[in-house]
């Protein structure tokens, strides 16, 4: 179902059975998310029950460069004003949503006006999921789990997260390591097998980001377009991975160990003296510098 398009061009769809529903209800998570701040609210509908051509331009490149597109950040986020405005055009009046904790415990459960609702929630959120930090690392070791740690698709949100974050956890030139065994490879879905072929064929990540940025990209590929950013600026070492050679594949250095890992990382820093951060649930961790 068309629902017109925003002043920014953005097309504006949602799935007719959602449209013309009665009463619409909204259910999900709220937790930090790459492009929308925090999940949840506005996003289950707006996203989740989107035509490809709204996932296709609030996923794009303009969309992900923009500065306001971060974690953790919903005032100034064009991806938060984008979809909040399409939830209100496709009918949405009610959601019931969850904060959880690391153990996917209930932390907060509201229901009511989305809007409204939706921001008490990002108030709970923000004390659970955001740790302040004093600097900037050389290096941070981000957890993932299973199974998110099954493929580098998934596995390496980890390494965004920290990119992304209202201000990146590592410095430039920094290493981000990220432990995972994805025996899956790249992952097996069409997202998955999109990320992997854009970043098997790219000769490097600025030459990478310039000629999507150029042409853009399918829904999927917008992974290998964040990973791009990512290790233009800060290499991405996968420890353990069962597929190494899927790792080295789409650019990221596979190592054995831990031991091998910073082995790479201080020959690739020039130092052994490193500063180093380690946050055990990367995609449920938002680490918040305070110097900057």
């Amino acid at each position: 179902m068309q629902l017109g398009t925003t002043d920014d061009g953005m097309p504006l769809s949602v799935h007719r059975l959602a449209y013309e529903a009665d009463l619409l209800i909204a259910t999900g998570i709220v937790e930090p998310h790459q492009y929308a701040g925090y999940s949840g609210g506005r996003k289950t509908l707006a996203i989740g029950a989107a035509g490809e051509p709204t996932i296709a331009f609030t996923h794009g490149p303009e969309m992900v460069d923009h500065p306001g597109t971060r974690l953790g950040k919903i005032e100034g986020n064009p991806f938060h004003e984008a979809i909040t405005l399409s939830a209100r055009k496709a009918g949405l009046r009610f959601i019931l949503n969850v904060v959880q904790d690391d153990k996917n415990r209930p932390v907060a459960v509201m229901a009511g006006e989305p809007e409204a609702t939706f921001a008490a929630l990002v108030k709970v959120a923000r004390q659970l999921y955001e740790v302040p930090i004093a600097q900037q690392y050389d290096v941070a070791v981000a957890g993932v789990g299973f199974p998110k740690d099954s493929n580098i698709y998934q596995a390496c949100r980890a390494a965004s997260y920290l990119f992304f974050a209202p201000t990146p956890v590592v410095r430039k030139g920094g290493i981000i390591i990220v432990p995972a065994p994805t025996p899956e490879g790249a992952g097996h879905g069409v997202g998955e097998q999109r990320f992997y072929d854009t970043m098997r064929q790219a000769r490097d990540m600025t030459s990478l980001l310039s000629a999507l940025r150029e042409t853009g990209y399918p829904p999927g590929a917008q992974r290998a377009f964040v990973m791009a950013k990512v290790m233009e600026t800060n290499p991405v070492i996968i420890v353990g991975s069962r597929t190494p050679e899927v790792v080295s594949q789409v650019h990221m250095i596979p190592a054995t160990d831990m031991e091998e890992a910073f082995s790479i990382v201080a020959e690739k820093i020039g130092r052994k003296d490193l500063e180093v951060l380690i946050v055990p649930h990367g995609l449920q961790t938002l680490p918040i510098v305070n110097d900057c």
